[in-house]
């Protein structure tokens, strides 16, 4: 029988290594940009077309390679971050595997331009499916450019599994975050089809992270440092009230390399213990420097998972210092320590000349020992006139509330004559639904058996969730539109999520148009929805969307119904008058599932009578 094991052809290899390190176009983006910070570049720019699927471009000013060293860097295993097996416990550097750059040449056309500083020319390489389609020298600036077009066009089954563009492109902007944040000394854009998505100057961490998530984050954090013999714990925290539904702006960074540990995530929601509302999950972008000879980044081609020798220690440190940077902030909640401590800033200084001294004006004749007078006899300042005369009163002003009165009173008696009479009353009381609202949460109601009641808000998220569904199914959804209309700047993220979900959103009522760099114009809303801002509206559905994505899996448009429903649902503690309650349950039994909540408990709990005379017999 002949030997049937036999070593896999390198373009093979290379596709299978493919699978694990390049499983997106992020994926890509994140190997690239990780390479062009190893290279000591402080400036860097990715441009893309099509959310990469297209084009991915990094253009960098690092050191550049020569002939060889470009050429090499296409090899498996082949890289300049290690040199024997004791290096692995003192990596520095992103990058340390040498699969990323053969990984990526084997499923996509790549074209390589690169020059040293001290280099005339530089060197061009293309490459197809693994295989060296051209190799010479060129005029290139000085750095390294790498354009990876049409990614896993020799993989067709890998391509079809890509989402749509805008969900490629959160995707990308994730990582684009996390190599910012680590980074806050480069200088990065980000194009996408023309539009510039990013630009963020070098600057000092705080300034990166309101760069990346908005202005409005200037008042969210909080600063936490701690130095141990263990570790050194630097970054932010946000503070309790501006706490989110989802874990998106949650980073964890251990010496500069991006890392998903729910064990040190445990460690800073057990610090935020008892601030936070239920389901809630604040912001935090904290660094941990580390000995790398203590940990070992060697786990998943990643590199986002990491082993720790003294896990528990960490963990008590985090929880420490982040508590008493919270603890910190409850004492003095100012926190911008950039700011003077003075308030001399405030002050708008003039000259001396210009200062007018102040006058106070006081009755010298005034007696507080004197007996009051009369109402009549008292002088009212405000019917003084600017010459110091008294404006006439009328001598019988203090007779109009007899007037009044009187006329209360034949109003009253003309009421009692055309009342209705009272057996027609009972009738129209008797006829009429009754219900009773318990603590402005439960309505009550008396049934045949015993007595019901009824969750107020689970019911009403019922009811806007089962018609949401249908306006989506229907595209009937009705719009009250704004007498002003409302410009909602979001991040990235929530801007490309938003274009993805537009239509759907537009079917249930919205009136939303794009307008500029991650700006929307909302003209109209829902007509179901009252008493709410369109930004707060708008950021309440995206956060609930991510949140069922992450949680529940579920199909975008019962999740985007999902979501909108909880959001415009009345909340417990509002008071419902006898129509409002009748109206609530009329419509809630005419659901398909009236006793089934969102989350799966049940709306209508019923007590017989039975039950109520067990209570009064134990």
């Amino acid at each position: 029988m002949p030997d049937i094991i036999q070593l896999l052809p390198d373009a093979v290899a290379n596709q299978i290594a493919a699978g694990e390190v390049v499983q997106r176009p992020a994926s890509a983006v994140k190997e690239l940009i990780e390479n062009a910070i190893d290279a000591g570049a402080d400036k860097i720019q990715l441009i893309l077309r099509d959310a990469g699927k297209s084009l991915i471009q990094v253009i960098d000013n690092g050191c550049g390679m020569s002939l060889t060293d470009a050429r090499m860097c296409f090899e498996r295993h082949a890289t300049s971050k290690i040199r024997k097996a004791e290096d692995l416990f003192a990596i520095r550097t992103m990058g340390f595997r040498g699969e990323a750059m053969a990984s990526i040449a084997a499923i996509a056309q790549v074209e390589l331009k690169t020059r040293r500083h001290e280099d005339e020319l530089g060197t061009c390489i293309q490459i197809e499916g693994s295989e060296v389609i051209s190799q010479e020298a060129c005029s290139a600036n000085f750095g390294t450019s790498i354009s990876i077009k049409n990614l896993f066009y020799n993989t067709p089954a890998r391509r079809n599994f890509l989402k749509s563009n805008p969900v490629e492109m959160r995707h990308i902007i994730d990582e684009f975050q996390r190599v910012a944040l680590a980074n806050p000394q480069v200088f990065l854009t980000m194009h996408h089809d023309g539009q510039e998505v990013y630009h963020l100057p070098s600057s000092i961490m705080k300034q990166r992270i309101v760069h990346l998530f908005g202005n409005n984050y200037n008042q969210r954090l909080v600063p936490v440092e701690e130095e141990t013999t263990i570790i050194n714990l630097r970054g932010f925290v946000g503070k309790p009230e501006f706490a989110r539904k989802t874990r998106g702006e949650q980073f964890f960074f251990v010496n500069n390399r991006f890392i998903k540990d729910a064990y040190l995530n445990h460690a800073v929601l057990t610090a935020f213990q008892e601030l936070l509302p239920d389901e809630t999950f604040p912001l935090y972008v904290l660094f941990i420097d580390i000995d790398p000879a203590k940990i070992d980044i060697n786990v998943h081609p990643t590199k986002t998972e990491i082993k720790y020798q003294d896990e528990k220690s960490i963990y008590a440190i985090i929880r420490s210092a982040v508590k008493r940077s919270l603890g910190k902030y409850n004492i003095t909640p100012t926190l911008d320590f950039d700011q003077e401590n003075s308030i001399g800033h405030l002050i708008t200084q003039k000259p001396f000349e210009e200062i007018v001294q102040p006058t106070i004006v006081f009755n010298p004749d005034f007696n507080p020992f004197a007996p009051e007078k009369k109402a009549s006899e008292r002088e009212i300042p405000f019917l003084r006139d600017t010459n110091n005369h008294h404006t006439a009163i009328p001598r019988n002003w203090d007779t109009l509330y007899e007037i009044s009165k009187k006329e209360d009173t034949l109003q009253h008696q003309m009421h009692e004559e055309k009342r209705i009479p009272v057996n027609e009353q009972e009738i129209t009381k008797s006829s009429e639904k009754q219900f009773f609202q318990v603590h402005n949460r439960f309505i009550l109601s008396q049934i045949k058996s015993g007595f019901m009641l009824i969750n107020q808000q689970a019911a009403h998220e019922r009811i806007l969730y089962e018609r949401f569904l249908q306006q989506l199914q229907t595209h009937s959804g009705v719009s009250q539109q704004s007498l002003f209309p409302q410009s909602v700047t979001l991040n990235s993220s929530d801007f490309e999520l938003l274009k993805e979900l537009l239509p759907d959103i537009r079917a249930l009522g919205f009136d939303i148009r794009e307008f500029g760099r991650n700006t929307v114009v909302v003209e109209g809303v829902p007509a179901d929805i009252r008493d709410a801002s369109e930004h707060q509206m708008l950021e309440q559905l995206l956060e609930g969307f991510k949140n069922n994505l992450a949680v529940l899996k579920l199909d975008k448009r019962d999740n985007l119904a999902r979501s909108l429903a909880r959001n415009a649902a009345l909340k417990a503690g509002v008071k419902l008058s006898m129509e409002e309650m009748n109206q609530l349950v009329d419509q809630l039994f005419a659901c398909q599932m009236p006793n089934l909540a969102l989350n799966g408990k049940p709306v209508i709990s019923t007590f017989t009578l039975n039950e109520l005379a067990e209570r009064f017999e134990k």
